[in-house]
């Protein structure tokens, strides 16, 4: 997915940050940096990876899907293991609108206990 994104320019703008708000980048850096050690973690990185691509593919991240679909191949991630991850967030992603469907029904009215189609 790297040759989708043209990021020669990344770094240009990535100054914004350093020099707007330095003091955020740092510790974002520092917290992202102890979220993904290669050690000290209960989790091993390989399945940090791994959850943080399924997130990645949930949210549609473009940048993160590359970075941590990466990241876990260099951790020891599998071919299976990067699909089984993408079908977590896939399933993730239906039951999350399987669950909103039911909020639509009860935020327009559906009697749960109706047999009919019309709200009421």
């Amino acid at each position: 997915m790297t040759e989708l994104f043209d990021r020669s320019d990344d770094p240009k703008y990535a100054r914004v940050y350093r020099r707007a708000t330095p003091d955020l980048l740092e510790k974002f850096d520092a917290f992202d940096n102890a979220v993904f050690a290669a050690e000290g973690r209960e989790i091993p990185l390989k399945y940090r990876e791994l959850m943080a691509l399924a997130v990645s593919i949930t949210t549609q991240c473009g940048y993160c899907i590359d970075f941590h679909g990466n990241a876990a191949v260099h951790a020891g991630a599998t071919e299976a293991e990067l699909a089984e991850s993408a079908w977590v967030a896939t399933a993730i992603r239906a039951g999350g609108g399987y669950a909103h469907g039911r909020l639509a029904f009860r935020l327009a009215g559906i009697d749960p206990h109706r047999h009919g189609g019309e709200a009421g």
